[in-house]
């Protein structure tokens, strides 16, 4: 069966809304065909100009294995829908960007009652599709964007990485839970500590870890491993350290590392942001947005995951969701970008 449903420049210009005298990304950016192999594609773009792949991961089936809630989904084509309407201009050239489309995930998807053990196996399966096509994507030596779909997309990516580097990552998690539960079968929860026991996942430092969303064995599991975190409650409540601190402190531990740097962020730690766990008690668009410029900029960055994003959550509906997460994303995208190539112009 195919595997990655392409993003053809048909369905990229269907979002863009052009205009006189205005030059948008969409019009500019290299999308994927399906024609061909991949990693001939890939290389091609990456000799076009291409230095970012954009790729999606629909799904919410890790999200519910983890008795959770549905609808991380549609957080791909609601980004795009707004990102390809950005402006191609002296800040960002379109032509640096590749959006390749979304894995395949609609024969994965069960129906509302599936039980969690069918709802585990089925990400088992997904795990084996990330790790195959993000594994392409970083052997062309092209940087992957992934939106998903349910942070259970971690394990595929860190797997991937270790795969194509031959070491373990250092990871970096903008997010409430450090997703370090016990390994009872894959979902959502558990997509680090599955990766800490596969030997991928080297370094493991939570930002924004609140308090009480997380077990005290869960605490204890990713302690022994000798995982670090900076609570929510530290920076954004008691004003312990500054944000600008920690990132500082972080940035030094991925650098020492001298690993490959993986950069997290599930959307539910930014405030009221529809998704699979939204809370009322998160951070600003704006903090989350420095996070991921700073560890582009200054660590050695392999990848970035934007995890959880579900437009259909959003108490306004499912098209306020849409404008909501989409606008979210793409400022996200940008935000990494233009980090990486400050880190590493182009000429």
């Amino acid at each position: 069966m195919q595997t990655l449903i392409p993003f053809t420049a048909e369905r990229c210009q269907g979002f863009v809304a052009q205009r006189e005298g205005e030059t948008k990304i969409g019009q500019t950016l290299h999308c994927y065909e399906g024609k061909g192999s991949l990693s001939e594609h890939l290389e091609q773009a990456k000799a076009n100009g291409a230095r970012f792949a954009i790729l999606g991961i629909g799904e919410d089936i890790g999200p519910r294995a983890n008795l959770g809630r549905g609808g991380a989904i549609d957080g791909f084509e609601a980004a795009m829908a707004q990102f390809c309407n950005f402006q191609s201009n002296q800040f960002l050239d379109g032509s640096h960007c590749l959006v390749l489309g979304q894995i395949a995930t609609d024969d994965l998807q069960l129906p509302e009652g599936s039980s969690a053990k069918t709802l585990r196996e089925h990400v088992d399966k997904l795990d084996e599709r990330v790790i195959d096509v993000v594994s392409q994507v970083m052997e062309a030596g092209v940087e992957p964007i992934v939106i998903g779909g349910g942070h259970n997309n971690a394990y595929g990516l860190l797997m991937a990485t270790k795969k194509v580097t031959g070491r373990p990552v250092a990871a970096v998690n903008l997010d409430p839970h450090s997703d370090f539960r016990p390994r009872e079968g894959r979902h959502s929860g558990n997509g680090f500590s599955y990766a800490a026991a596969s030997g991928a996942l080297g370094h493991y430092h939570v930002l924004g870890l609140h308090e009480l969303k997380n077990s005290q064995q869960t605490l204890e599991q990713l302690s022994a491993f000798g995982g670090k975190w900076h609570t929510l409650q530290s920076i954004w409540v008691r004003r312990e350290i500054s944000l600008e601190q920690a990132v500082k402190e972080i940035v030094n531990d991925l650098s020492s590392s001298d690993l490959p740097v993986a950069l997290e962020l599930d959307l539910d730690a930014i405030i009221n942001m529809p998704s699979s766990a939204s809370t009322a008690a998160g951070i600003p668009l704006l903090d989350a947005l420095y996070y991921v410029h700073q560890i582009a900029r200054k660590t050695p960055t392999a990848y970035l995951h934007l995890a959880e994003a579900a437009p259909s959550c959003h108490v306004a509906g499912v098209e306020a969701g849409r404008r909501e997460t989409g606008q979210s994303i793409s400022e996200l995208i940008y935000a990494y970008i233009q980090g990486r190539m400050m880190q590493h112009p182009l000429g």
